[in-house]
């Protein structure tokens, strides 16, 4: 197998993108918080002790998403061309799935964005709750599906695990 961030010396490397070809592209990551129901009952409304949970969580995960490439090294900076955030709220599990959406028209694609975008809307929705339970817990995170570019399409085969 062939590591496309791995140059002909064994080093780490940027991979060189200037030769492909500019292709729509998108990716879908999945994240979950998962808390207790009392702490799940207090939030769902969407306000919490820092204010609205989550359209705080939902710019924050957009903002991720952008910068995705300040804090993963050999991501490229991409011009995103959109960019969405979704909640889906469980009762008997108390948990809150976070779906993103990310798309752009590009060489390279967008599942770390997706996933990055993910990621960081948790965090949030902890950070905007944590004065009322520190023990929330943050994930799984992972691409659910992408397409565009050489590879093609990827779906994951089972949507939760």
């Amino acid at each position: 197998m062939k590591l496309s961030h791995i140059d002909s010396k064994g080093d780490a490397r940027m991979v060189d993108v200037t030769k492909k070809k500019k292709t729509e592209r998108e990716a879908v990551g999945f994240g979950k918080v998962t808390m207790s129901a009392a702490t799940y009952n207090f939030i769902k409304s969407g306000y919490g002790p820092k204010g609205d949970i989550f359209t705080v969580a939902k710019i924050a995960g957009i903002m991720g998403a952008k910068r995705t490439y300040e804090i993963v090294p050999l991501c490229h900076p991409l011009a995103l061309t959109h960019v969405d955030v979704r909640y889906a709220f469980h009762d008997k599990e108390h948990a809150i799935d976070i779906i993103s959406t990310v798309k752009t028209k590009g060489e390279t694609g967008v599942e770390m964005e997706a996933i990055n975008c993910v990621m960081t809307a948790a965090l949030t929705i902890y950070d905007m709750c944590k004065a009322i339970d520190k023990g929330i817990e943050l994930g799984p995170f992972y691409l659910l599906e992408k397409s565009g570019g050489k590879s093609g399409k990827y779906r994951r085969k089972s949507a939760h695990g």
